[in-house]
């Protein structure tokens, strides 16, 4: 089993607009309302692609209830604890004539520590089941930026695999905490090495970089693919991996199928270059929808074969 953890999950407004500028009135082509969160995103991305996943998190008031009867009606498997504060909701404006995406989210609601301590609870428990558990996200309001790592430790101690996948202080602390797998994208990856990266070569050096602060493998997503520290027979190497850039409807959520894909054929057994190459696939595959978490499973794998993967020897450290 696969645990997906939103703490500040939300529902998601995904609207297609042509010619969309500020200060005008404008009429959408297209409108999509879904449950989200980046842990719901990957659940449902997880769900298509035949997994077994339980989505949890925070839930609360009426859009609390509408993020569970959502995910219920997709068949999405979830256990959220019920808070008092009401849940986000997020917006995303995509003009299709131009790509540009705009997004607005919410803060989302302030979360008191009885409620943490309700979520820690039903985390734990329903790890006694699971082999690998993502945490993945936003932290709500009132929510200790030292709790992912807190549930890292946690976790591991039971024997669960972890994988996070989110930014600013909680990723720095979560990253010390040691877990399995840490998957930032290029301006997450730079806040936390410090500094912004000029070339490939930073790149392959920052995902190395991240790595010795605990994680065992970091994959850095990128527009045509990723770079990856990843363990190949318990030994680190660089991967630098590669597909031509489809012509994107929306990378809204573009992120989430890919860590999905990564963690679908590592639940798998499937060799390392192997996860990397079918993460790539499904993060593309994802751009032509409008949307988050929505993969056609089937077009993913026919992707398998555009992707190119590199292996890049290991940079020389300096000083």
């Amino acid at each position: 089993m696969i645990i997906t953890v939103t703490l500040n999950a939300a529902i998601d407004k995904s609207l297609s607009v042509p010619n969309f500028r500020l200060g005008r009135r404008h009429r959408t082509v297209e409108q999509r309302t879904m449950a989200g969160g980046k842990g719901v995103n990957i659940a449902r991305a997880l769900k298509a692609l035949g997994q077994p996943v339980i989505a949890t998190g925070m839930a609360g008031g009426a859009t609390g209830t509408h993020i569970v009867e959502e995910l219920t009606a997709e068949a999405i498997l979830n256990d959220f604890v019920r808070i008092r504060d009401e849940s986000r909701t997020n917006t995303s404006v995509l003009d299709p004539t131009s790509g540009e995406q705009t997004e607005i989210n919410e803060r989302g609601p302030t979360v008191t520590e009885q409620e943490v301590e309700l979520f820690r609870d039903k985390l734990l428990y329903l790890a006694r089941g699971a082999a690998i558990v993502v945490l993945a996200g936003s932290l709500p309001r009132g929510v200790d930026v030292d709790l992912y790592a807190t549930l890292i430790r946690e976790l591991q101690k039971a024997g669960v695999t972890t994988v996070i996948d989110t930014d600013g202080e909680p990723l720095d602390h979560a990253v010390r905490a040691e877990p399995d797998v840490v998957s930032p994208n290029v301006l997450e990856a730079e806040e936390l090495v410090g500094h912004e990266f000029a070339g490939e070569e930073e790149r392959l050096m920052a995902v190395r970089e991240i790595a010795e602060l605990g994680p065992r493998e970091a994959l850095m997503t990128m527009a045509d693919g990723c770079v990856a520290h990843v363990l190949v027979k318990d030994k680190p190497c660089l991967r630098r991996v590669r597909i031509e850039p489809r012509e994107p409807l929306a990378r809204r959520g573009s992120g989430d199928a890919f860590l999905a894909g990564y963690v679908a054929a590592r639940y798998e057994g499937r060799p390392p270059d192997q996860c990397l190459r079918f993460a790539v696939a499904c993060g593309a595959e994802s751009t032509g929808r409008l949307g988050a978490g929505l993969i056609d499973p089937t077009q993913a794998r026919r992707l398998m074969g555009e992707v190119e993967v590199e292996e890049v020897a290991l940079p020389v450290e300096v000083g």
